[in-house]
C-alpha cells in the first residue's frame, strides 16, 4: 500500500464522534513528535507516519506506514508491524485496550497512559525502521 493525496485534516475532520476526533488529533501530534515524519493518508482510512518496507517468507513485498492509526467506529487502531508481543511489559500499564498480532485497539484515549503508549510507538517506530526489520521478518516468518 501506499500513501495518497487524500487530506488528514479533511480525513480527521469526517470522523464520527467528538471524542473521536479528539483522539486522532492527539495521536497524529504524538506520532509526529515521535516520528519526525508528516502524517499521510495511507488508503481510505489509515493516518501513517514514515514508512518501511517488508518482505514476507513467501517472497511477498510491499511498502507500509512505520506508524500509524486509524480512527475506527468501535475503537482506534494503532498499528505496531513488529507485533505486540515485544510490548508485554508496557501493555499492563497502558491502560484500557485491547491487542490483535499487529494491531492496538483503543475505545478511549483518555483512559491509557500517553506516555506508555508515547514509548511503545517510538520503540516500533525505530524498529521498524532500522533497516534490517524487514530482513528478520523475511527471515523469522514472523509476518
Amino acid at each position: 500500500m501506499n500513501p495518497t493525496d487524500a487530506s488528514v485534516c479533511e480525513f480527521v475532520d469526517a470522523v464520527p464522534g467528538d471524542a473521536r476526533r479528539r483522539d486522532a488529533k492527539t495521536l497524529i501530534e504524538i506520532m509526529g513528535r515521535v516520528t519526525g515524519e508528516t502524517p499521510r493518508m495511507w488508503g481510505p482510512t489509515i493516518i501513517g507516519f514514515g514508512r518501511y518496507h517488508y518482505e514476507y517468507a513467501s517472497g511477498r513485498e510491499g511498502d507500509a506506514a512505520a506508524a500509524g492509526f486509524s480512527p475506527r467506529k468501535a475503537a482506534t487502531t494503532i498499528y505496531l508491524p513488529d507485533g505486540v508481543g515485544a510490548y508485554a511489559d508496557e501493555l499492563e500499564r497502558l491502560g484500557e485496550h485491547t491487542t490483535g498480532v499487529g494491531c492496538l485497539y483503543l475505545k478511549h484515549l483518555d483512559r491509557v497512559d500517553l506516555g506508555v503508549l508515547e514509548s511503545i510507538v517510538e520503540q516500533s517506530y525505530r524498529r521498524v525502521t532500522a533497516g534490517t526489520f524487514g530482513q528478520r521478518a523475511a527471515e523469522s516468518g514472523d509476518q
